[in-house]
Parts: C-alpha cells; sequence; structure tokens
C-alpha cells in the first residue's frame, strides 16, 4: 500500500537542529495555519495564570518543532464517498473528548455534500462495556471507533473490537500495556506514560543542561511509577541526598525544604498530584529556593495555579495532551457550548485522519486499517504515524509553563 502524507508545513524558528525532517507535502487534504499566540493548556482556560505551550520534546528530549500548520476536517470540500457511519465511546466519564469528535464531523459534513459521514455516540463505562462494544462491532456501517478513553476501558473492550477488525483509536489512554496485547487495530494518539517521564528526563539533563535535580515523590502509585522512569533516566543527575517521598494530605515541608536548600540543586523535579505539589511549591519559594520547579500532567490544571498562587510562577509541567490554539477553542465553545478540555485536540485529530481515509475510498474496516498504518501527517498536536503495535512511532510530549 503506499503511504498516505499529509501535507505538513514546519515552523523553523526556536526548533533544536536535531529535529527530525518533515515529510514532503503530498496527498489529500488542505491545511491551516496554526496560529500559536495565546495557546493554552487543554482544561486551563481561566485559570489564574496562564499555563501556556513552552516547547513540544521527542522520546530523546530533544525539543521538535511547533507545527506551523495542520491538516483540516474539511479538506478540499470534493469528498465522495458511500455513507459511512463513525463511532465514538469519548462521551464516556463526561469528558470533553467527544467534542472534538463532533466537530471534526461537523466541519466535514458542511464542506463535503457528496460524502454522508455519520456519527453514533457510546458509553463503554461501567458493567456493561462488553455487550456496548459488541453493540459496535455489529453494526456493519460503523468503519471506525474513536475511543474508548480510558485504558481500564480498553484492556477490556479492545479484543472485541480488534477481532471486529474495527480500527479503534484512542485520544486519551496512556497505559503502556495496552499495545502489549497484539491488536493489530488499535491506535494510541499520544504518548503513553513510560514515554512521558523518560523523556522529560533526558530534557532536563540533555536539552535543559540540569547537573542536580532534587527527585521528590507521592506515595501513590502514580507518583512512584513517574518518578521510576524518570529517574532511571536522570543517572547522576538525579541526587539521592535530597531525594524524598510525601504522603497525600501532607503539608509541613519545613524539613524537605531545608534538606533542599541544603543540597544546591540546579532542579526540582516532583512526581505526583496537584494539591501537594502547590503546597510544596509554596514552601520552597518562601524558603528562598527559586531553582525551577518540574511537574508532569497531574499539575496541568487550574486548581495546582490557584493553590499555589505566585510561587506557580516560572513551574514547568508535561503532558502527552496538546495545546488548545484560540481558534480551535473559538470553532468548539461554538459547536458544544462549553470549553475544550484534556484530549479534546486529540480526539478532534484522529477523527480528521479517519475522514482524510474515508475521502481517499476506504470506507471498509479493512481498507481503514490499512490506511492507518500507512498514514503519516500532521495534526494541531503532533505529527501521527504509528508503529506495528499501534504505538506513535514518533511520540513526543509537550512542555508547559506557567507564566
Amino acid at each position: 500500500m503506499a503511504v498516505i502524507v499529509a501535507g505538513i508545513i514546519w515552523a523553523n524558528s526556536g526548533t533544536s537542529s536535531d529535529s527530525p525532517a518533515a515529510p514532503t507535502p503530498s496527498g489529500p487534504g488542505a491545511l491551516r495555519t496554526i496560529d500559536w499566540s495565546g495557546a493554552v493548556a487543554p482544561g486551563t482556560a481561566g485559570a489564574p495564570r496562564a499555563i501556556e505551550p513552552l516547547t513540544q520534546i521527542d522520546a530523546q528530549g530533544k525539543e521538535v518543532a511547533k507545527p506551523a500548520a495542520a491538516i483540516t476536517p474539511a479538506g478540499d470540500g470534493k469528498a465522495t464517498c458511500t455513507p459511512v457511519t463513525i463511532a465514538t465511546t469519548a462521551v464516556s466519564g463526561g469528558g470533553s473528548a467527544d467534542g472534538g469528535v463532533r466537530l471534526a464531523i461537523d466541519q466535514f459534513t458542511k464542506a463535503n455534500p457528496g460524502c454522508s459521514v455519520a456519527l453514533r455516540e457510546f458509553d463503554t463505562t461501567g458493567a456493561q462495556a462488553s455487550d456496548v462494544a459488541a453493540q459496535i462491532v455489529n453494526d456493519p456501517s460503523i468503519a471506525a471507533l474513536i475511543g474508548p478513553v480510558f485504558s481500564t476501558e480498553i484492556q477490556s473492550t479492545g479484543k472485541i473490537f480488534n477481532d471486529a477488525g474495527l480500527p479503534f483509536l484512542t485520544p486519551s489512554a496512556t497505559d503502556p500495556a495496552l499495545s502489549t496485547n497484539g491488536w493489530h487495530s488499535f491506535f494510541r494518539g499520544l504518548a503513553a506514560d513510560d514515554v512521558q517521564g523518560t523523556a522529560l528526563a533526558k530534557y532536563l539533563v540533555n536539552t535543559a543542561h540540569y547537573r542536580k535535580i532534587c527527585v521528590i515523590q507521592d506515595k501513590t502509585g502514580y507518583g512512584r511509577s513517574l518518578a521510576g522512569s524518570a529517574v532511571s533516566s536522570l543517572g547522576s543527575a538525579a541526587d539521592p541526598n535530597c531525594a524524598a517521598d510525601i504522603g497525600k494530605g501532607d503539608r509541613d515541608f519545613a524539613t524537605l525544604t531545608t534538606t533542599i536548600a541544603t543540597a544546591k540543586p540546579d532542579a526540582i523535579f516532583y512526581s505526583g498530584y496537584a494539591e501537594e505539589a502547590a503546597a510544596l511549591l509554596q514552601e520552597l519559594r518562601r524558603a528562598g529556593i527559586t531553582v525551577p520547579f518540574v511537574s508532569a500532567e497531574s499539575t496541568v490544571t487550574p486548581d495546582f495555579v490557584a493553590r499555589a498562587g505566585n510561587s506557580a510562577q516560572g513551574a514547568i509541567v508535561s503532558c502527552s495532551c496538546g495545546p488548545v490554539v484560540n481558534q480551535f477553542a473559538g470553532e468548539y465553545q461554538a459547536l458544544n457550548g462549553r470549553a475544550p478540555g484534556p484530549s479534546s485536540v486529540e480526539a478532534y485529530d484522529l477523527t480528521t485522519i479517519v475522514l482524510k481515509g474515508i475521502t481517499s475510498g476506504r470506507t471498509s474496516r479493512a481498507d481503514l486499517a490499512e490506511y492507518l498504518r500507512g498514514y503519516e501527517g500532521t495534526g494541531l498536536a503532533r505529527t501521527y504515524r504509528w508503529s506495528t503495535t499501534g504505538e506513535l512511532a514518533t511520540p513526543q510530549t509537550w512542555l508547559y509553563k506557567v507564566n
């Protein structure tokens, strides 16, 4: 099968000299220029301080270019096809990914009257997830699924989708184990958890050139998992003399602050949840410790910024999730009646990719799965190209800065 490549334009400013070369633009689809002014982390609109995209890094922690343009669902408006349906389980859990699916299909159908694409929405949370999955695969009009959104959902339903040959593209599930099931119709639209911790650690050492880092983790499974993947990549930069565990609900960090001050680190990496991160950061700043404070996606929230107050300024947080730019936010709000949140952009991008497959004549499940396995193109969040296991071939992590 020939590789379908959507048009890509890369920005040349502010990028690493090691950024990979972009593919030659070709194939169907119009491009939208991306205006990065005013872009924010997903779900943080209205936060006391803006959490703005700083850079995007690859799995080795090297900066890569922000895309200057992305493929659009509307394309050239000349698409023709037999009627087809895209399903989504992005409504599960009351998230915001479903709005991204709706927006992409709405923009496509309005621009392409010769290609009828319907949307069916399902909820696979709860004990009956397998029954709902059976409903989806037994509808022959459904050519692809955007979802499920949670890793637990996928573990309980993925075999059903895969056995039916139905392409299922998750905009948000990050459990690394999902791609180890031998599924051939599974596609993940963002970096898995193990990629993020490693990439962030390598960025701190090899790109930001920090040589002494205090790693603080909370005692949750999330905190320990992320810290573990980070420490293994930090190597000798992780100073054991100021490493520490904190408990859920801890607020007295006086002893820890003294230990960190004595260690004189170049940076502090925190692995855990927003409440303790905010309290720790406030105490650090009150103690006059001004070195960079770095954390991960659990702190990409308005709550972290509100709790930390002015102490949050300058904090760097990472997330697999892509930023929300103004034009997308406005279009999303107008259609859905609410602001976009985490996974909205990924859901929009993945739906757009499926629509491009339909535009090229791939309306059966088998043809769409083949199309996806050979796809390469740039969306609002990142470049999409998949390995044989359904992981992104070049997974990337976004870094955000609190301003």
